[in-house]
């Protein structure tokens, strides 16, 4: 008898959970939750499915945050505690609002430098439009924040309301600094000012670091030299610092979840002892796309993942079968064409198909950063109640 073909593919499903707390065994939560969601809807779990847990309840249950007193005391121990340039933050009430009121907090003055016309992930504080209206070059142009207003006014973020060159110099004052803003997308600039820089750049950060060490800069701390100890019994992490944080209340910050290895590796035993199945586990945070609208680049984190088991490491690897089906396969139609592109698929093996003009298309990024911006579209950032999700099939092609 024929073997009944499964004609439905990656399936990525919300799993509802308890609300989490600090100390809470979440590897066991976890995976009941996931066992309980499969009983109740009546699905089987698979080999090769994969389970992904948020960030953020990884961090709670580790009891990760900080307090703004916390980052003052880092930053006046670091940084010396006089003017501190503060370089290219990305313009976010949530991500980095409460960093600035702790680095404030733990200075005399701040200079703050912000790139224009946009932020490193695309919050935009004047159009290109008005840019190029204006004979502004960006990329060597200085200008002062009289010569910012004199040009392009006010600016209100498109999603947001909120003047963030007024937010941010207002939060500066009320935490008892000073604050000078200028606008540059050079690192170099801020060495006119002060030489002592905090430059809060995410994906650019090791570059700027390089740059301005090389320029003479006396201390320079990226986000994640901040809170990358403990202060005061606080919450660390240290590789990422203050990268990846969030504002947890009006004075207090959780930060990114720090050791998840062992916890995905937990979760995947115990789910292989309750299923026999090998799922592979990760933890997610924002993903990697960008909003066509706004321009936003969703990835204010460092990583998409900070953590997964073995089977998720590497890239897609994979045809294109629009490709083998318009031109090896161009004579071909219905079940002869169905089991040449399946016999293509069978034959293709493990050897890397980059290059190969039959996988142009396929973009083999990571597969972390795949599965993840899958797992932050699924679960949101508001009212679902899904922070684990479970992704089935995605390892799935034409054969299976």
């Amino acid at each position: 008898m024929a073997t009944k073909e499964r004609k439905v593919g990656t399936v990525s499903r919300g799993i509802r959970c308890p609300i989490f707390r600090q100390g809470d065994d979440l590897a066991t939560l976890v995976t009941q939750s996931v066992l309980e969601a499969a009983e109740s809807e009546g699905f089987e779990l698979r080999d090769r499915d994969v389970v992904s847990i948020t960030e953020s309840i990884v961090a709670r249950v580790q009891g990760n945050y900080a307090s703004i007193d916390d980052i003052a005391q880092d930053v006046k121990n670091k940084l010396g505690g006089e003017t501190v340039g503060v370089i290219f933050p990305i313009l976010s009430r949530n991500r980095f609002a409460i960093c600035l009121r702790g680095i404030a907090k733990g200075v005399k003055k701040v200079v703050l430098m912000l790139s224009y016309p946009s932020d490193e992930v695309g919050n935009e504080l004047v159009s290109l439009d008005k840019i190029d209206a204006a004979g502004v070059n960006p990329y060597s142009d200085v200008l002062s924040l009289e010569k910012y207003r004199e040009l392009f006014g006010e600016n209100k973020h498109e999603f947001t309301g909120v003047d963030y060159v007024a937010y941010y110099g207002d939060l500066i004052r009320e935490m008892g600094a000073e604050v000078e803003i200028v606008f540059a997308n050079q690192p170099k600039a801020i060495l006119d000012y002060t030489d002592c820089i905090i430059n809060c750049d995410i994906h650019t950060r090791a570059r700027t670091k390089r740059i301005l060490k090389a320029a003479g800069a006396k201390v320079v701390c990226g986000l994640d030299d901040l809170m990358n100890a403990p202060v005061n019994g606080s919450g660390y992490n240290e590789k990422y610092g203050l990268l990846g944080s969030n504002k947890s209340t009006e004075d207090k910050i959780k930060l990114f979840p720090r050791e998840c290895r062992p916890l995905v590796l937990d979760i995947q035993k115990k789910l292989f002892d309750a299923t026999g199945k090998h799922i592979e586990v990760m933890v997610y945070g924002d993903g990697a796309f960008k909003d066509p609208q706004g321009k936003i680049w969703e990835l204010a984190d460092p990583v998409v993942s900070p953590a997964y088991t073995d089977g998720l490491i590497g890239t897609p690897n994979e045809l294109k079968l629009k490709y083998l089906a318009d031109n090896d396969f161009k004579d071909l139609s219905g079940e002869a064409l169905r089991e040449a592109i399946s016999k293509s698929i069978r034959e293709k093996g493990t050897e890397s198909l980059v290059g190969n003009m039959a996988s142009q298309g396929t973009t083999p990024r990571q597969l972390t950063d795949l599965i993840g911006s899958l797992c932050d579209l699924t679960s949101g950032s508001g009212d679902k109640g899904t922070p684990v999700v479970l992704v089935q099939g995605y390892f799935d092609n034409y054969t299976n």
